[in-house]
């Protein structure tokens, strides 16, 4: 969900060498009109996903087709918090301009409702969001650090 610190524990897992994809950048997804919204676009996924061995990868973002790759991940993460929390993070922030309108807010407030409820059904993983930075970079590190097998 908007407001959580995605953006923020992508950029602090990649100072701790791990590699980052956050698919809400340019080139990562594309408008589908039948499904009304943005799509991973699946190639250009597939393709990352193949890629070579190394350190572990995170890849952040929500769209409708995220499912088709699930089981491609070793672990389906949803960071949560309170309403009040994301809406106030997302006033306060100068990184990222998207929530600051009183449609976009609205907009964010029907994704909590309506789409976490589904994401929290297929995570694997659920984070408290409210924790400092610092604690939610350190868990997901130690997913990221878990021997896989």
């Amino acid at each position: 969900m908007s407001g959580t610190g995605k953006s923020s524990a992508l950029l602090e897992l990649s100072k701790l060498g791990f590699r980052v994809v956050d698919t809400d950048e340019p080139d990562w997804t594309e408008w589908s009109d039948s499904e009304a919204g943005y799509v991973w676009r699946e190639d250009r996924l597939a393709e990352l996903l193949a890629g070579e061995a190394g350190p572990s990868l995170y890849v952040s973002g929500t769209v409708s087709n995220q499912g088709r790759f699930y089981s491609r991940f070793d672990e389906i993460v949803l960071l949560s918090a309170p309403a009040e929390v994301l809406l106030r993070r997302i006033e306060n922030r100068t990184t990222n301009s998207y929530g600051k309108s009183p449609q976009q807010r609205e907009v964010i407030l029907r994704d909590l409702a309506e789409v976490e409820p589904l994401l929290r059904r297929t995570c694997t993983v659920e984070i408290d969001a409210r924790q400092p930075l610092t604690n939610i970079v350190d868990q997901l590190a130690e997913l990221g650090r878990a021997p896989r097998g």
